[in-house]
């Protein structure tokens, strides 16, 4: 399963953290993630192997809707900042609404993250 992780610059610490409070669950083989440049950097570093698209705001939110749209990708964590402007909004919202078009279940806050990483662990 094919798991999206994005975070706004002011919450990346937030999702390496998250990350690593989830280890058991997406170290295991049938999960692959995917992530924007800097966020997936950030994973990395943290011990996680991911497969990098472009930053954000370069087009890696469009590149992980695509996937999205494609059947590829078939959950999306993005930990939002809703206190600061991103001048890559459109983007933003693009990808929300394509999650929303093809059933993908998207958070974007770490409670609901955790409560569908907790529903995938009970799936499989």
């Amino acid at each position: 399963m094919e798991i999206a992780i994005i975070a706004h610059d002011g919450k990346k610490a937030d999702m390496v953290q998250f990350l690593n409070k989830n280890k058991h669950i997406l170290t295991k083989e049938h999960i692959k993630i995917i992530a924007t440049g800097t966020t997936g950097s950030k994973a990395e570093s943290a011990g996680f192997k991911v497969k990098k698209m472009l930053s954000g705001p370069l087009g890696g939110d469009a590149q992980i809707a695509a996937r999205v749209a494609e059947g590829k990708t078939k959950m999306v964590l993005f930990f939002k900042d809703p206190m600061s402007n991103h001048p890559h909004e459109v983007d933003i919202n693009m990808l929300i609404r394509v999650c929303d078009v093809h059933n993908v279940p998207l958070a974007t806050n770490e409670a609901t993250a955790q409560l569908l990483l907790l529903g995938l662990d009970e799936i499989k």
